[in-house]
């Protein structure tokens, strides 16, 4: 597959204490710089759930697997990031990592 990127796509449900989902938006917001520093990240994105609320959808992009497991999670703005934002979530969110499966339209 020449000139295809390969990239690892991190996905995770976060809910959100309820009455606490503007205070998040705002504090996450300001996070966004802390995990876009990171060598190896490429992007990343926050979805609200429209049926439930407190319920959120964060989809990053890494070039790989070690950008987030070793880079971010090691680093001093990962600190950063867990103090500004983990204290919102009930219960603690579940992190997990995909690979793109190439389909041929």
């Amino acid at each position: 597959m020449s000139g295809y990127i390969f990239m690892i796509l991190e996905a995770v449900v976060l809910n959100v204490k309820s009455g606490f989902e503007g205070d998040f938006e705002i504090a996450f917001r300001e996070a966004s710089s802390l995990i876009a520093s990171i060598d190896g990240y490429l992007s990343h994105e926050l979805h609200r759930c429209t049926e439930v609320q407190g319920k959120y959808l964060l989809l990053v992009r890494w070039e790989n697997l070690e950008a987030h497991t070793i880079r971010f999670r090691n680093s001093a703005e990962y600190q950063e990031w867990k103090r500004m934002l983990h204290h919102f979530y009930a219960p603690f969110p579940i992190v997990e990592h995909f690979e793109e499966v190439k389909i041929k339209h």
